[in-house]
């Protein structure tokens, strides 16, 4: 039998840590990966491995740095510390796991969308603590550090909350015309994700009241009532959030409830000299360096730059919505918001426009003989 190519045998932890990786990945099903025999034993036992996490949660914004803390207590004189393995990974449903990070000995590894984003803090003896930079929206959920020696293992929990707005929608079809798949590209479509369950509560605690019910991560339909009444499931009902449970994701059809963060550029109504076509709008902002901005990115604007305009502009989606920080009576009502006047017809109706300028983005150049870039 001829010998092994030499790129087909690595050496050292490296090798190691790919063979744990490769048998991960081949040998385990995709619906158990991750599941793992957890020994918990006390701290001062031969061989043993503590994993210790904070309680609670760590809190950031999309765009930021977060660290996930986790640390490890083990008899250093019974293991090798380049023995010991790191492994982090991300909880997406009850018994399934992303893979995030491995580390064994000096090798380290990513996986995905968290590569080149992703180390290890190391800050002393027994830091298995994770570094997220440039977090997104997809980073939001539950993580699990765990830590392995040749004879036990121990896992700690970290959740990953986002500083951000829900924002419930429907597209230009109507309201429940979308099934789980179809809500979760909705959300995406317009700079979101579709909420958790503790983001929806969450909003409601801060008054959120909604009379549609809409999709949720988890494939649950649910909606917040603040004011209970008649025509959302009656007047005498208590407030809070209500819930469907889980609905088939394919067959059935509802709203949806998307999250969204911190934007990285700023949401503007585009001043011109007279109102715009929906094909208008969106050269108006192309001429001005910008897009048509999305219905997350409005609803972020308000929420976290506090956008304040009394004017109804188009949104990408078709939609006419404005910005309501401060409430008074000729702005449409007397709680703050973003308001919605529909999908009107795009090509006889006329409106203002709110567009979006990524940071760093510079103005175009004005060529010779062009006009003011805001004007169409």
């Amino acid at each position: 039998m001829a010998p092994l190519a030499p790129q087909m045998c690595p050496q050292g932890p490296w090798a190691a840590l790919l063979l744990l990786v490769g048998v991960l990945a081949s040998d385990t099903p995709p619906s158990a990966r991750g599941r793992k025999k957890v020994v918990h034993v006390l701290e001062g036992d031969s061989g043993a491995v503590v994993v210790q996490t904070a309680p609670g949660k760590v809190v950031t914004h999309r765009g930021g740095t977060i660290i996930l803390p986790c640390r490890y207590h083990y008899d250093v004189s019974a293991h090798d510390p380049d023995e010991i393995r790191l492994k982090w990974t991300k909880v997406t449903e009850p018994m399934a796991f992303v893979d995030v990070f491995v580390a064994l000995g000096k090798a380290r590894r990513a996986f995905g969308s968290y590569r080149g984003r992703t180390a290890l803090q190391e800050d002393g003896f027994g830091d298995a603590s994770l570094i997220i930079r440039n977090v997104t929206l997809q980073d939001y959920g539950r993580y699990e550090c765990e830590v392995t020696n040749e004879l036990e293992d121990d896992t700690g929990m970290v959740k990953l909350d986002l500083e951000g707005v829900i924002f419930p929608y429907h597209p230009r079809l109507g309201r429940y015309t979308l099934n789980f798949h179809e809500a979760q590209q909705a959300c995406l479509q317009q700079d979101g994700i579709l909420a958790s369950h503790d983001q929806l509560h969450q909003a409601w605690l801060e008054g959120m009241d909604w009379c549609n019910a809409g999709w949720l991560q988890d494939g649950s339909v649910q909606y917040p009532i603040s004011h209970p009444r008649e025509e959302c499931g009656r007047k005498d009902t208590p407030v809070g959030v209500r819930n469907y449970g889980y609905r088939h994701k394919e067959s059935e059809h509802y709203d949806a409830f998307c999250f969204t963060s911190n934007l990285n550029g700023k949401v503007y109504f585009l001043k011109t000299f007279r109102k715009l076509s929906y094909s208008e709008a969106v050269q108006a902002c192309k001429n001005n360096g910008a897009a048509v901005a999305k219905v997350g990115q409005l609803y972020a604007a308000w929420k976290i730059q506090l956008l304040d305009r009394c004017e109804a502009g188009w949104l990408e989606d078709g939609s006419i919505r404005y910005p309501i920080v401060n409430p008074r009576a000729r702005c449409g009502g007397r709680e703050p918001g973003v308001r919605n006047l529909g999908f009107p017809d795009k090509k006889y109706k006329l409106f203002g426009v709110y567009c979006f300028k990524k940071a760093g983005d510079a103005p175009p150049e004005k060529k010779q003989g062009e006009g003011h870039p805001n004007r169409v």
